[in-house]
């Protein structure tokens, strides 16, 4: 009888080794399609399959699948969206060709161009910010001047918060928009700038499996005019009245975009006018994010994302409640990285979950503004959002770093 296996299309340096150890745990051979799945460093330390192919050409992953199959029963097909927000319509358009569970890649298509999902929200009624298109930066200047400057401005297509600022004046605007557009941003299509009002007000985000919100969580964000992940709190803390609006419009924007199959993750602001939806992502949050919802909630997010994709019946009690919150690790210098070091003296700190470096001493640190700039994450739980953060802040306090700055070649 052929051995039961989980196609896994590219890979993400945190969901990905997840991934693979909740399919050993159900029983499955994961096998990873990826373009460069040397960059994976993960494959190697699992000892996990990974074949190298174009994942931008669905012929080829179909080929390769197809051949698969001749060796594996393919149970299931999910992948990971990465700085490409273009593979979950393609594992979608991949579970339709081979009669396995999957999302609708017309939905997640849709939802994946920002100017496209804003539209469509704003069609629904749902609360969305003020928006506009722009294709060149005559019409970012007019755009941001009808709208009101402060703006954010942001590609219409990408993730991991690449390219997105929020430009406060005239200056920020044009400088911005020059980088967009003057080569140093990689478009995959056509240049669009999504200008859009800057809604003002906490920030969270909403995780969801098909129609439950299974939680919402607090996201602060690093100094502007950049949004840099600084930390990640679940539960946030919300009176029954917010909570209740923040899930029903989140539950809204399913309903626009014809989603609801699998995971979803919904950001939101929460201004003086209230919920003001940010962005709709058609898949599961990034690493940590599915941790912290197993350390506040007990409910497994990949391994019941995986129970989903093969066709099993799925687990979304709660067992139990915490407050889990997640510390990003950012550097504030280029250079190289000399050093690193305490994370065994933070993983002893009672409370703390987990301790986890990206980076190696030796790497280069180039700063880009965005989710890149992470190198490492801390997490902690317990019964209450004071012992936790207290817990969290001791082991920071004991990990550190030392970056060499590189030579200022112009002296």
């Amino acid at each position: 009888m052929a051995r039961k296996a989980l196609i896994l299309v590219e890979g993400h340096r945190g969901n990905g080794p997840l991934h693979i150890q909740a399919a050993q745990r159900l029983g499955l051979r994961s096998i990873t399609l990826a373009a460069d799945p040397a960059q994976y460093g993960y494959l190697a330390a699992e000892r996990s399959e990974a074949i190298r192919v174009d994942t931008d050409n669905l012929d080829a992953l179909i080929r390769e699948c197809s051949r698969l199959r001749a060796t594996y029963d393919i149970a299931g097909i999910t992948g990971f969206a990465g700085d490409d927000e273009s593979v979950p319509a393609t594992v979608g358009k991949l579970c339709r060709h081979f009669d396995l569970p999957g999302p609708n890649p017309a939905s997640i298509e849709r939802c994946c161009d920002k100017f496209v999902q804003r539209r469509v929200l704003a069609e629904a009624g749902v609360p969305v910010p003020a928006y506009r298109v722009a294709a060149n930066a005559t019409e970012v200047e007019s755009f941001a001047t009808e709208i009101g400057l402060p703006v954010i401005l942001k590609p219409a297509l990408g993730s991991g918060s690449i390219g997105v600022r929020l430009c406060r004046n005239l200056h920020e605007l044009a400088e911005h928009t020059a980088y967009l557009l003057g080569g140093k941003h990689l478009w995959r299509s056509s240049p669009r700038i999504l200008v859009e009002e800057f809604a003002q007000g906490p920030h969270y985000s909403i995780d969801i499996m098909g129609d439950e919100v299974i939680g919402i969580a607090a996201l602060d964000f690093g100094p502007p005019p950049h949004f840099v992940y600084r930390e990640l709190t679940y539960p946030a803390v919300l009176t029954e009245d917010k909570h209740n609006r923040i899930a029903d419009v989140s539950l809204s924007c399913l309903r626009a975009l014809s989603l609801g199959w699998g995971p979803t993750n919904v950001e939101l602001r929460w201004t003086r006018r209230g919920p003001v939806v940010i962005e709709v992502n058609p898949r599961l949050p990034g690493s940590p994010a599915p941790e912290l919802v197993q350390l506040a909630y007990g409910v497994d997010l990949v391994t019941e994302h995986i129970k989903l994709v093969i066709g099993a019946e799925w687990n979304l009690h709660k067992s139990h409640s915490q407050t889990a919150v997640a510390r990003f690790l950012v550097p504030d210098r280029d250079g190289t990285l000399d050093w690193i070091g305490g994370n065994s003296r933070a993983a002893a700190v009672p409370g703390v979950a987990e301790v986890n470096f990206y980076v190696a001493p030796k790497t280069p640190i180039v700063r880009t503004s965005d989710y890149r700039d992470f190198i490492g994450h801390v997490t902690a739980a317990s019964p209450n959002l004071a012992q936790t953060k207290a817990a969290l802040q001791r082991a920071v306090d004991l990990i550190d770093w030392t970056i060499i700055p590189l030579p200022n070649l112009g002296e």
